[in-house]
């Protein structure tokens, strides 16, 4: 009985604790890239174009992909179904600032629900832009849970910083 006792008290503390985590979440990385705003922005600006550097392109090669609204920029809608890997989700351009910043409201359905704000904003460098990709959302009660177990802003970060290695190799091959 006291063994039973023991074990809900420490399930009730670790409740409480994930319970208490922060809700929100911000992830970012930045690369300085040897291209102009324009060629990147070409390239983040139209959902079409983000087979040439998008991470998450490459999970399933053969991924249902529904384009929508307008052809690019503001409006611009991009769906897809895809396997276990990808799974299923949308993107919808909220705002398209040329050669600054775009901002694209995420959905991702499945696996597991969740509606993120996704933010890239394009500064002048030296020789180039600099991009930063960012990512912010609020996490349930499951995603605090996760969160304890996987260092998210580790795991998608990687997936960013290989996003926007592939993101400056295509502007540069674009403005050649």
């Amino acid at each position: 009985m006291n063994i039973g006792i023991g074990l809900l008290v420490l399930l009730a503390v670790l409740l409480l604790f994930i319970a208490t985590r922060p809700a929100k979440f911000r992830i970012e990385r930045s690369a300085q890239m040897s291209a102009s705003s324009a060629a990147v922005f070409a390239l983040l600006n139209d959902f079409h174009q983000w087979g040439k550097w998008s991470p998450w392109e490459k999970l399933d090669p053969a991924m249902k992909k529904t384009f929508s609204g307008a052809e690019s920029g503001t409006g611009a809608e991009y769906a897809w179904t895809g396997n276990n890997k990808a799974g299923e989700g949308r993107m919808t351009m909220l705002d398209s600032k040329p050669h600054e910043q775009l901002s694209i409201k995420l959905q991702f359905l499945k696996p597991f629900p969740a509606t993120n704000l996704t933010t890239f904003k394009l500064e002048p460098a030296p020789g180039g832009t600099t991009v930063h990709w960012i990512m912010e959302g609020q996490n349930g009660f499951a995603g605090k849970a996760f969160a304890l177990f996987m260092n998210m802003d580790k795991m998608l970060g990687a997936s960013f910083e290989e996003g926007l290695s592939n993101l400056s190799k295509a502007a540069q091959t674009s403005a050649s």
